[in-house]
Formats: C-alpha cells, structure tokens, sequence
C-alpha cells in the first residue's frame, strides 16, 4: 500500500513540478529574450566571410579617422530636363544637409550628359557604427531633400541601402511571429476540432519561442556568435513549425495511449516511451545538419547554425517536459468534445492512408518508378532558374534606395555611381592610385581617408554597379594591385557569391554524413537511412525545380539569392527526415512485433499517416509565411522549403518510400537483427498441442 501511495504522489506532483520549473525559467531568461532583436546585424558586411578583400576592407575603413563611413548619393531629376530653378534648388538642399550635418568634404554636382539628372555623392563618418545614428542621418537628408513640380529627388547610395533594408528586417520578427502564430492557429483548430486543445501546443511553443531568443542572445554575448534578421527569422519558423510537429506525434501517441491506461500519467509515460526515440532522432538530425553550417565561410551561415540549433533544441524540450506536464493536469477533458475514455475503441473509419498505401502496394515497382521519374521531371526546372540576384532586384517593393540606384545607372551609363573601394598602404597609395586610373574599365580614381598606416582609394568603373563589365573592374584591380584590398557594395556581391560556391562544396557531404549517421543508430540499418537520404535529396531537386519554372515566368524575380541551393538543402534535408523518421521507426515497431515487411509498411502508413499530413502542412505553412515578406531572397527559400516539405510528405513518404520498404521487404533493414529475422509467412506452422 506504501508503495501505491507513494506511486500516486509522484503522479501528482512530477507534472506540478515541471510546470514550476519551467515557469522559474522563464523569469530568469526573460529580460534576455527581450534583447534578442537589439544584436541583429543586417549591414552587408555582417554576412561576409572573415577572409574576404571587402571585410578587409570594411574593417579597416572602421579605424580610419571619423570610423565607418556613411556613403549617401543624392539625385535629382526631371524628365524634360533639369531647370535653373531645380538646380538651384539643389544646390540649397545640398548646403542644409551640409548645415545639419558634419559631412566629409564638400558635395560637387555631377550633371548626366543629357541634362535631365544631376547626383551629389554625399558621405560622414559622424554616425559611425551605430545603426539607430546611420538611420537618423539618412532619414534626416531624406527629410531635407524633398522634391516638387515635377521635380524627382532620390536618396540612394550604399547608406540608404543599409537603411532600407535594415528597416525592412526590423519587421521581420514581428510580423513573422504573429503570421505563424496566426496560421498555426488555424491548422491546430482544423486539426483537434477542439476548442481548447489546439491552446495547449501553441502556448508550450510560444515558450519554447522565448527560451530559444534568451539562448541566442547568450550565444552572441558569449561567442561572438552572429545572428541576422534572416537567421533570427528562421529560428522563429523553426521553434513554431518543428515544435508544432514534435507535439503533434506527441499528442497523437497519448490520444492512443489514453484508450489503454487508467490515467494520464501512465498513458504519457507510454507514450514518451514509443515516440519519444522518433522526436529525439527528429531533432537530432535537425540540429546536426544545422551545426554542420559552423563549417561555413559566410558569417551569415555560419551564425544560423548554433541559432537555429538553439530553435530547435528548446523546442524538443519544451514539447517533451512542458507539453507532457500540462496534458497530464488537464487530464482528458482537454481532448472534448471526442474525449478518448480508458477501454474505448475509436470509430473505424476508412483511412485516407491506408487506401493510399494499399494502392501503392498492389504494384509497387510501377508505382516507385512513375515517383522516381516525376521527381527527376521536375528537378530539370532547375535549369530555368535565374541567375544571380542583384541588389537592386533583392526587393518584391522597390525602396527609394534601388530607385535611386536605377535612375542613376540609366542616366549615367558612361560611369558607376557606386565606388568601388581599394585600401592602400599609405606609403604606395600614390603608385596604386595611378595603376588604378590605367585599369581597363576605371573611370575615375579618387584618394579618400589615411590612418594607421593605410589609405582609402575610391575607384569609379565605367560600367553600372553589379554588371559584368563592373565585375571585370574589380577583378583586374585585385590581380594588379599588390598588396591591397579591394571591396565596397559590389566587391561584396562577388565575395558573397565566391564563398557560397565554397560552402556548397562543403557543407553538404557533411549534412549528408551527419544525418546518415544518426539514421544508423536509430533504426539499425544500413539500406533504410539510405534510402531516406536519396528520397530527401530527390525532393530538393524537385523542389527547386519548381522554384525554376515559377520564380521568373510567374513572380517576375530578376535572380536567385546565392545562399538559396545550400540553406534550401540543408532545411528540406534535415526537416524531410523527420517524416522518414517518423515512419520508419513505426514500421520497425511493427516488424519487431512480428509483422511481415508489407503488412508493417502499411501499418506504419495508416498509424502515422495521418500525423504526417498535419505535421507537414503545418511546417510547410509556417515557411511559406516567409513569402509574404518584401525580400526576394527569403520568398525564394520559404517557397522552396514549403514545396519541399509538402512534396516530402504527401508523395515521398506515401509512396515512395513506402513501396520501396515493400519491395526490399526486410533487406531494408540489413545488416540489423531484422533483416537476419525469418518472415511470419515462411515460418513452418506449429503442431497445437492436444
């Protein structure tokens, strides 16, 4: 009797003592998640690679005399022509920016050949790094700098980039924290068909979402780690989408497990028991392939590793202890209007995926076949994708800093507005300054700042910013100039583009090897985690695919960010898993249990089938809501990772994998004790005894 009472305490006082734990938590880390969005960095070079000419080059323009330097280009335009009055009016404009603000040098008119444009290359080191000072200063010219009567004025130039897009992921987090909330919401109530269950899950993700941003920020105060407004989105749609799944499988498992055990408690323990492995392997395979982006060149990448790592991280916890805790307080009721009452057997129903793995099943190879070539159909719109994305075209809504941008390369087709630039020892600045001006496609050369034993050199291409001709500047200037560095905004373009053809390269046979090796372990078997990296890597081929034939011919985009291929691969290879995980691990449940390989496969299908489908809707919804954000870049990774993940799961894991499973029958699991185990249907029949 002792040890029943003690039993039933536990039982009572285990969840209580979660949910306290978890609550102290909070209040400790919580003024810590309020400081997430305040160690963003969203300047250009933030995302450049350490080794890199234009970090060099950004560094170094930090220690100059008056620090970094905020670079601003001022156009005026009329269509018709500029008149006397509208030049005047610049030249007043241009004198109270100069009056507001303490700039460096004074700004000279340069007139477009035509008459119709005149720019002011306008700069100041007096904000330096601080970015809330950058942006008040680029504000205040825009404020000043106001056209009228058919007058254009435009405030462009590197500085007003900065702004612009630093503005644009100031809203990033909100806006992305509210929509997946938002459509979460609304794929939980369809889901539960409950009006209290879907809250549950929810708020254990809004808990795992704090937890995840206090742990980041400690990453940044700790090791320097960089976090970005791209990166810090994709945590948010990872803590919100993978915890989502995680507590679907979860819940799924406990509905079940309630039918077969007096109390919850047990019923939980049970189900923890069963899945708890698979959301354990799930997470795994997320976060190793996400540490493996620690191998990264790009600081970008690299960052996003251990911070999406984090997302994950506190949302396996979060949906293991606080999400079991509070189901088990609120007992069965939490499940009404369908409550699952202890020795009750659910309504049969014909499964949707039941019918579809039969289908399957009755002619696999042509089924696995006519898979196999659609995904390889599809992967060949790969070939349509556009080229690289520039700047002006990484907007769906075009700031004033690209129209700017786009003004001047139209109006000033004989020379770049945006300078490239080449740090110089200051005792060879002379003699670099002049191979410079002898350089095919430099229009104009310019000697800037001298500090600390370098010079800053401005050099003007002939050819607009970002174009081939431009490219080709840059790379003779770094092949002629010893001892230099060259960058600004194109140098950076370049580098950015160089360093995720390397990290390609890299990263993606270590994904591959991280995830295979956590496959092995979980299910014993050499051939069926095979098996489910070539499904995942299939489906990102068709998912990009896709991209090809709808990025350009439907949504006009101009190019494709260069980061796309690897964080794309890395996404839909360590989230695709998780679905092939889920399967596979029911279906070796099955096969230990004594089920032939056909009947284990189908039985796998029909159990988790159902849980796939929503946990997969719903992780494809929570990144397609990155679609809706006005940076190219993005739209184009969360439309790829949504039609990957909604193809991963309705296609690869009904059919593909499933009729492949069939078809290997118990090789899939070689060289484990299953595939050595006889099959029921082989085994010789027993004499029952007398």
């Amino acid at each position: 009797m002792g040890g029943t009472r003690t039993t039933a305490r536990r039982r009572r006082a285990v969840p209580w003592m979660v949910v306290g734990l978890w609550l102290a938590a909070l209040v400790l880390v919580g003024p810590l998640a309020g400081k997430f969005g305040d160690v963003q960095q969203n300047r250009a070079v933030d995302y450049l690679p350490d080794s890199a000419d234009s970090t060099q080059v950004a560094r170094i323009q930090d220690e100059l005399p008056g620090g970094e330097s905020t670079d601003l280009v001022l156009v005026y335009h009329r269509d018709g022509g500029l008149t006397a009055g509208d030049r005047q009016t610049a030249v007043e404009q241009v004198a109270e920016v100069g009056t507001a603000y303490e700039l460096s040098g004074t700004p000279k008119g340069i007139p477009s050949e035509d008459g119709t444009t005149l720019m002011y290359p306008v700069s100041s080191t007096s904000p330096g790094q601080d970015e809330e000072a950058r942006n008040a200063f680029v504000d205040g010219v825009r404020e000043i700098t106001e056209g009228s009567g058919g007058l254009s004025v435009e405030v462009g130039g590197p500085g007003a980039l900065n702004t612009d897009m630093g503005k644009v992921f100031e809203t990033i987090d909100g806006t992305l924290l509210y929509a997946t909330l938002g459509v979460v919401t609304v794929l939980l109530i369809l889901i539960y068909r409950s009006p209290f269950l879907w809250l549950v899950p929810l708020a254990v993700a809004g808990v795992a979402a704090g937890m995840a941003m206090a742990a980041a920020y400690g990453l940044h105060e700790l090791f320097d780690v960089t976090i970005t407004g791209q990166s810090g989105g994709v945590m948010t749609i990872l803590v919100l989408g993978a915890g989502t799944d995680y507590a679907l499988l979860l819940i799924s498992r406990y509905r079940e497990e309630l039918r077969c055990h007096e109390r919850p408690y047990d019923a939980m323990r049970t189900a923890l028991r069963g899945c708890g492995p698979a959301i354990l392997a799930s997470s795994g395979t997320v976060a190793a392939g996400l540490l493996c982006l620690l191998a990264a060149d790009l600081n970008s990448s690299s960052g996003m590793g251990p911070v999406g790592m984090v997302g994950v991280l506190a949302a396996l916890v979060a949906m293991t202890t606080l999400l079991p805790a509070v189901l088990v307080l609120l007992g069965r009721r939490v499940f009404w209007p369908v409550i699952p009452a202890f020795g009750s057997t659910p309504k049969a129903r014909r499964s949707l995926f039941a019918a579809m793995g039969s289908s399957a099943t009755r002619r696999p190879a042509a089924v696995l076949a006519g898979g196999a070539v659609l995904l390889g159909a599809l992967a060949l719109g790969t070939l349509n994708l556009p080229g690289g994305l520039d700047q002006e075209d990484s907007f769906t809504d075009q700031p004033e800093s690209i129209t700017a941008m786009q003004t001047l390369a139209r109006e000033y087709p004989e020379r770049s507005s945006q300078p490239i630039t080449v740090i110089a020892p200051t005792d060879t600045a002379g003699a670099v300054a002049e191979t410079a001006r002898t350089t095919d496609g430099v229009a104009e050369v310019a000697a800037g700042r001298s500090g600390g034993g370098w010079t800053e050199i401005s050099v003007f291409a002939t050819a607009a910013p970002q174009t081939p001709g431009e490219t080709r500047t840059i790379e003779a200037l770094r092949d002629g100039l010893d001892g230099t560095y060259v960058g600004g905004p194109s140098a950076q373009q370049i580098d950015l583009a160089d360093s995720e053809s390397r990290d390609r390269v890299v990263i993606v046979p270590l994904v591959l090897a991280a995830v295979f090796v956590i496959l092995v372990g979980l299910l014993r078997s050499l051939v069926a985690p095979l098996m489910l990296l070539v499904a995942v890597v299939a489906v990102w081929g068709a998912a990009l695919g896709i991209g090809g034939l709808v990025f350009g011919p439907v949504l006009g985009f101009e190019g494709t960010d260069p980061g796309l291929g690897l964080l794309s691969f890395v996404f839909l290879v360590a989230l695709g898993v998780d679905y092939g995980i889920f399967l596979m691990h029911r279906m070796r449940e099955e096969s230990l249990n004594g089920a032939e390989p056909e009947a284990a496969a189908l039985t796998a299908l029909r159990t988790t089938g159902g849980v796939i489908a929503s946990a997969g809707i719903v992780l494809a919804a929570t990144f397609a809501v990155l679609t809706t954000l006005p940076l190219v870049g993005l739209v184009e990774l969360g439309f790829v990772i949504a039609v990957g993940v909604l193809l991963d799961t309705f296609l690869v894991r009904t059919y593909l994998v499933t009729t492949a499973s069939v078809l290997l029958r118990r090789t899939v699991w070689w060289p484990g004790r299953l595939s050595r185990t006889p099959e029921p249907e082989r085994r010789e029949r027993q004499p029952e005894p007398v």
